[in-house]
């Protein structure tokens, strides 16, 4: 059994780091060198692991398994609602894992966050309709609500069964059990301190501070 699927590169906290320096520049007015920052944030490498993780041929790629009594698959309509976890779930579910990624670690951020990024720098924050054109990032560091037994196995969205992860380990594993994707469960293994930025990232909140 492993933590996630792949371990993070070390070129994502590089871009943590000047994502933060954004923020830190933006909070202070200087919207020219938070510009710069977030241009820098946007590498091909972090875009290439992103891609590596959600992509096609993932189960092939991550050997997962077949178990012969693993929950099965349930129609939409017989599901647990709701589907994803309410307001309430989630800040509870934030003030308990913070914005990292319970599984590789990495630091996330939410997405109305992102959007308010988007607007505020447009011209540096690419966010087209394809994933080649989006900021490699802010895609890779995308703040998810992961059901740790899939809602399509009918797990709940109550706060025990929901963590928070990045885009790539959320939908890199998609709706296979951890028992099926050979991980560890996150909730029993809590990464702390994965990089030197790991106790100041608040998710960029820096970007509220002013217009």
């Amino acid at each position: 059994m492993k933590k996630c699927l792949s371990e993070p590169i070390p070129a994502i906290f590089v871009a943590a780091r000047l994502l933060h320096q954004a923020g830190e520049a933006h909070q202070a007015g200087d919207r020219q060198e938070a510009s710069r920052l977030l241009m820098a944030a946007d590498d091909p490498a972090v875009r290439e692991h992103t891609e590596m993780l959600w992509g096609a041929g993932g189960r092939q790629r991550f050997k997962f398994i077949t178990l012969p009594d693993a929950p099965p698959y349930f129609a939409k309509l017989d599901r647990p609602l709701p589907r994803m976890p309410t307001k309430t779930i989630c800040a509870r579910i934030i003030a308990r894992d913070g914005y990292h990624c319970r599984f590789c670690g990495i630091p996330v951020i939410g997405a109305d966050t992102r959007k308010a990024i988007r607007k505020a720098y447009p011209d540096a924050v690419p966010w087209g309709k394809t994933n080649i054109l989006q900021h490699a990032a802010l895609q890779c560091m995308w703040l998810q609500y992961d059901h740790i037994l899939p809602n399509a196995r009918g797990g709940g969205s109550d706060i025990d069964n929901v963590v928070v992860t990045c885009a790539p380990c959320n939908f890199g594993r998609m709706e296979h059990t951890l028992e099926e994707a050979q991980l560890n469960d996150p909730r029993l293994d809590f990464r702390r301190d994965t990089w030197n930025g790991y106790r100041s990232w608040n998710g960029l909140a820096q970007f509220g501070a002013i217009g």
